[in-house]
């Protein structure tokens, strides 16, 4: 084990933080919202397009690919969007407490 070379103490740099802002929370909430809803969609329209098209295989029809859109990944983007927007509201909220505390405390501790 190597001994420190420097006889003085390590100290962190001190730089002021500055507090947090709360009208930053609306925009990453609907930012991530947006970006979540659109990859549920894409994801859900990808998986019910193969299953309808395998089930037309089966049946030996020819896939409608309006039920695909329709009836499944515009309700399953609508839900994962809704649960999303919750999530992240509630997430930011308490990382914004969080951060406002910490904050103070690191304003006292000057």
């Amino acid at each position: 084990m190597r001994k420190r070379e420097s006889s003085q103490p390590m100290v962190p740099t001190s730089r002021p933080t500055r507090p947090p802002r709360w009208y930053f929370i609306p925009a990453r909430v609907l930012l991530v919202t947006f970006i979540f809803t659109l990859l549920a969609f894409a994801v859900s329209l990808l998986l019910s397009i193969v299953g309808v098209v395998i089930v037309a295989r089966i049946h030996g029809v020819n896939p409608d690919l309006r039920i695909a859109y329709r009836h499944v990944a515009l309700p399953a983007a609508l839900v994962a969007g809704s649960l999303v927007l919750v999530a992240a509201t509630i997430l930011e909220i308490l990382h914004y407490r969080q951060s406002k505390a910490l904050a103070r405390i690191a304003q006292v501790s000057r």
